[in-house]
């Protein structure tokens, strides 16, 4: 498999702290790769070291075969970014945002690009009304939307879950499996261990600066001692309990 990203001894200190200490990690192209680690642990700086918006201290990273520090024009042309925050412009419809970023981009449809993504997210019965009254949910997707704007080789969701309801949060996980199956990569950054165990191929553990962890889930799962073998009765969980509610009531 042809790597998207490769990154080797990667450091960044915010002085006196330091952030990243040898970052290494390696991501396959078509892949969906989750860093997984806790507030503070780094995870943001090593994507905006990726994206080229940050420098790194120390280490190289490449990113679809471009060097992130001599190439970063290259870099920014095969990648889209969305970040913890919303980036959509609430004054204007779902529609306008779309088409003004395709227009940045140059594409040379952006009407035809802007109809497209709208429906693929689910956001066509929507498209007309100002984003401000869209629901977390719908920002969420109209930023992914955003971002798919020129079929980016790969995309970075950083912590794209983060303040969603249940039920927004396995809208999102559909979309982020649809990209990987269309042949995107996808670098997620999560808090959440269920969403890596959802989604992610290969999952790397960011801890003091380093990565502690890194392989599919059945391999981390054999870094642990083997369970003890109990009868429990299984309980559904909230999240089931609160979908099938939901559930109940859209069909009444």
């Amino acid at each position: 498999m042809k790597k998207a990203i490769q990154v080797k001894g990667l450091q960044k200190s915010y002085k006196p702290l330091h952030v990243l200490n040898g970052v290494d990690l390696e991501v396959e192209q078509g892949s969906i790769f989750a860093l997984l680690g806790s507030n503070g642990a780094g995870k943001t700086t090593i994507v905006k070291i990726l994206t080229t918006l940050l420098k790194q201290d120390g280490g190289t990273a490449t990113v679809n075969g471009f060097n992130v520090a001599s190439e970063p024009d290259k870099v920014r042309q095969s990648i889209s970014l969305t970040g913890q925050f919303s980036a959509v412009d609430e004054i204007l419809t779902g529609r306008e945002n779309l088409i003004m970023i395709a227009k940045l981009r140059h594409l040379k449809n952006p009407r035809q690009v802007t109809d497209d993504l709208l429906k693929r997210l689910g956001l066509a019965d929507a498209a007309d009304r100002r984003v401000s009254t869209y629901s977390g949910g719908m920002h969420r997707r109209l930023d992914i939307a955003m971002s798919l704007v020129g079929k980016p080789q790969l995309i970075f969701l950083d912590e794209p879950t983060t303040g969603l309801d249940p039920e927004a949060r396995i809208e999102v996980w559909k979309i982020v499996k649809e990209l990987a199956e269309s042949g995107t990569t996808v670098f997620l950054t999560t808090q959440y261990l269920e969403e890596a165990e959802q989604l992610a191929d290969q999952i790397a553990i960011l801890h003091e600066g380093r990565i502690i962890a890194d392989g599919t889930l059945t391999e981390l799962k054999k870094l642990f001692p083997p369970a003890k073998l109990e009868y429990v009765e299984k309980q559904p969980t909230l999240e089931e309990i609160f979908l099938a509610i939901i559930g109940k009531k859209e069909e009444q």
